[in-house]
């Protein structure tokens, strides 16, 4: 994707991404790849487009509605989670903001070394 193309978020949007993905969000992966996963009850509805609007290579799925539970879950892996997503994520986070979140994403990394590799040129 060229640069041009990636979202342009203010500080504000910026912001607020990252602060829903430190409070809620789950940064891991799947054994194969690293994704980044928020899952929210679907009274967040309205969030779930804003982030798909900010970042729409992302995966929007639901709602699901099972276990009594009703839900929606965002996804964000390959090129959108290394080129668009990470990058805001890295820019923000700190380990004066959170040092459980902040070490979660190292692990990430740490944990999928050759997709970073890929993709941090």
């Amino acid at each position: 994707m060229d640069t041009d193309e990636r979202p342009q978020l203010t500080d504000i949007e910026r912001g607020l991404v990252v602060g829903v993905l430190i409070g809620e969000g789950h940064f891991g992966g799947d054994g194969k790849n690293p994704q980044i996963t928020l899952r929210m009850h679907v009274r967040h509805e309205a969030l779930f487009h804003w982030l798909q609007r900010c970042f729409p290579r992302a995966r929007l799925y639901g709602p699901y509605h099972h276990g009594g539970r009703s839900y929606y879950q965002w996804m964000a892996r390959g090129a959108v989670l290394a080129e668009d997503v990470l990058p805001v994520v890295e820019a923000v986070l700190t380990e004066d903001i959170d040092a459980h979140v902040a070490a979660r994403v190292r692990e990430m990394r740490e944990n999928y070394p050759a997709f970073f590799a890929r993709h941090d040129r």
